[in-house]
């Protein structure tokens, strides 16, 4: 049976989580979010790390310790 597992670059889960890309590396290192791949990016050839989609979403931003929920 194929894998079918959505994988994000570090662009897509700091646009889903609205924080920046750096704070997003950090999020997840903490989290326990580990890449699952690196891939080359087709023009730069720079290596893109992916990061499975699901735990990203499970992250959230509403879920990080010390956030204020008082505010709108």
């Amino acid at each position: 049976m194929p894998d079918t597992t959505e994988l994000w670059t570090i662009d897509q889960v700091a646009a889903h989580l609205k924080i920046q890309k750096g704070s997003a590396r950090g999020l997840l290192s903490r989290r326990g979010v580990e890449r699952v791949d690196t891939i080359r990016h087709p023009v730069s050839g720079r290596p893109l790390a992916r990061y499975p989609a699901d735990k990203v979403r499970a992250v959230g931003v509403d879920r990080r310790p010390g956030r204020r929920t008082d505010r709108a």
